[in-house]
């Protein structure tokens, strides 16, 4: 007897589409729980409002005087080179001491003249590669002027009503985004990675990073529709 003739062909046709599409579906399911919240990220308590709703803002909390953050530099920019359009890529200087205050300082003096391009990769190595902690803005204002900027116009804007204000908001940002370490990445403000025991590589929380990027953009296609 032919098995075909005691079923319709639409009904044979149906069960070999579901047999053939469930390994895809078990895959999709797979992908989307490989990084879980509470495990590989944490989940903000309350989000923090980004400036631009049509993109999916990254920051990276990094610290100047942080030696893991140093190491991570690289790998950061290699990953802002290649992030997409959708993305919007912001530093964001970490602070909970005196010290942290001063670089967090020398991050929105460069921000506001235009220079972090060229004075950036300059404080990282003056401090994890010389030994000059940039603690005053003697030493800071040096650093600004033997990379070409104006020490007069390094000193109008280290002192600046807006460098301080914004130094005093990021610090006042640090409770909202649960920041206890560096370098972490704050994705939309809405999800906090860091390194650990289930994340174990700074490239890993790259990846991690990457999921979550995807995950937003998943749910602004969704709420697009």
């Amino acid at each position: 007897m032919n098995i075909r003739s005691l079923f319709p062909k639409t009904l044979i046709t149906a069960v070999v589409t579901l047999l053939v599409t469930l390994p895809l579906a078990s895959t999709s399911v797979g992908q989307i729980e490989k990084y879980v919240a509470g495990t590989h990220y944490t989940e903000l308590r309350a989000p923090v409002n980004t400036p631009d709703d049509s993109k999916i803002e990254v920051l990276e909390a990094f610290w100047y005087g942080c030696s893991h953050c140093f190491r991570f530099e690289p790998l950061v920019a290699d990953w802002e080179s290649k992030a997409g359009d959708d993305v919007d890529f912001r530093r964001f200087p970490a602070m909970w001491n005196a010290l942290m205050k001063v670089h967090a300082q020398i991050y929105f003096t460069a921000e506001a003249m235009d220079v972090i391009h060229i004075v950036h990769e300059p404080v990282f190595d003056a401090i994890n590669v010389e030994g000059n902690r940039l603690q005053n803005e003697k030493l800071i204002g040096d650093l600004f002027e033997e990379n070409g900027v104006s020490r007069a116009d390094f000193e109008a804007a280290f002192n600046s009503f807006s460098v301080r204000t914004k130094v005093n908001q990021a610090e006042k940002r640090m409770q909202d985004y649960e920041i206890r370490s560096t370098p972490n990445m704050i994705v939309n403000g809405k999800y906090l990675v860091t390194t650990g025991e289930a994340v174990r590589t700074q490239a890993e929380m790259l990846e991690v990073v990457d999921f979550l990027v995807d995950k937003e953009r998943r749910a602004m296609g969704q709420a697009g529709e």
